[in-house]
């Protein structure tokens, strides 16, 4: 399953737009099969903040594991946005 974060919208800040965009998108997620990896796409996304991200991106870490694998960015925004939740939480997210 792909996750096109771009279809939130191109600035993706705030925690509470963060938690509304996971509530949302969660009924999408109970057809993920046991062995189904979960990619997130950050293509078309201009900004994305710690606090939206960790709304949306820790509830699918702890859920999926290593099975959620985010697609390789170079965007400004998402890196040092991903590397601080990894710092936070203590874990690592696999890139694709």
């Amino acid at each position: 399953m792909t996750i096109t974060l771009s279809k939130f919208g191109f600035v993706l800040t705030s925690r509470e737009a963060g938690k509304e965009a996971f509530a949302a998108f969660a009924p999408s997620l109970v057809d993920t099969k046991v062995d189904e990896d979960v990619v997130i796409d950050f293509d078309g996304v201009n900004t994305i903040s710690p606090s939206w991200a960790d709304e949306f991106l820790t509830p699918l870490f702890e859920k999926y594991g290593k099975r959620l694998r985010l697609r390789h960015t170079d965007n400004p925004s998402v890196v040092p946005t991903l590397k601080l939740l990894e710092k936070i939480h203590g874990f690592k997210f696999e890139i694709a």
